[in-house]
């Protein structure tokens, strides 16, 4: 048996007010910033294996059996495919392309679950990007070789794709992408992201 902690960072919505009227959800409140939130809810959880799924994602039915299922093989990290709620040819590619092991195919949308020795020897999200957080993460990851892809379809919402544009969303996660391989700090992309949104 597990457990589900959402955590959340001041969130505006119905959607903590529709957690707490679930069973079975623990919510816990954290300072605002999707590293900071989720470390927070690694420090909280009770159990040896950890796993990140945004709000706006379902993960595939039996998800925690096929994860635990994982890691009795040997896996102690990984994610699942993952499919955009949408029929957008680029959104669709992307989602086709989660299926290869590859790096490049990687994002935090895909989901992340991580046994708790592992995360905490990598020292958990780095706080200090507020975006970009996952990827450093997964390249920790992939650089020690502790990366698996079930295959089995997470699906995940478009709506900030829908609300920027499919390609203006893109090219500024490229950008930002660069910008790290440049060596830009945490400040300097986050300021540029969110410029984007003003």
């Amino acid at each position: 048996m597990g457990e589900i902690l959402l955590i959340d960072g001041g969130s505006t919505d119905k959607s903590l007010e529709i957690a707490k009227s679930i069973s079975g959800i623990t919510v816990l409140s954290s300072p605002k910033g999707r590293p900071i939130q989720m470390n927070f809810g690694a420090k909280s959880a009770n159990f040896e294996v950890l796993y990140f799924l945004h709000i706006d994602s379902h993960p595939p039915k039996n998800f925690d059996a096929l994860i635990i299922q994982e890691v009795k093989r040997g896996n102690l990290a990984g994610c699942f495919r993952m499919k955009f709620r949408s029929q957008h040819p680029w959104l669709k590619f992307i989602g086709w392309l989660t299926r290869f092991k590859l790096r490049a195919c990687r994002g935090g949308d895909q989901s992340q679950f991580i046994t708790k020795d592992l995360f905490y020897a990598i020292g958990g999200y780095n706080e200090e990007f507020l975006i970009y957080e996952d990827q450093l993460l997964i390249s920790e990851l992939y650089t020690r070789k502790e990366f698996v892809v079930i295959p089995k379809w997470l699906t995940t919402s478009a709506r900030r794709f829908e609300e920027v544009g499919v390609f203006n969303l893109q090219l500024i996660f490229w950008k930002v992408y660069y910008m790290r391989l440049k060596g830009r700090s945490a400040g300097e992309i986050y300021k540029y992201y969110q410029s984007n949104f003003e």
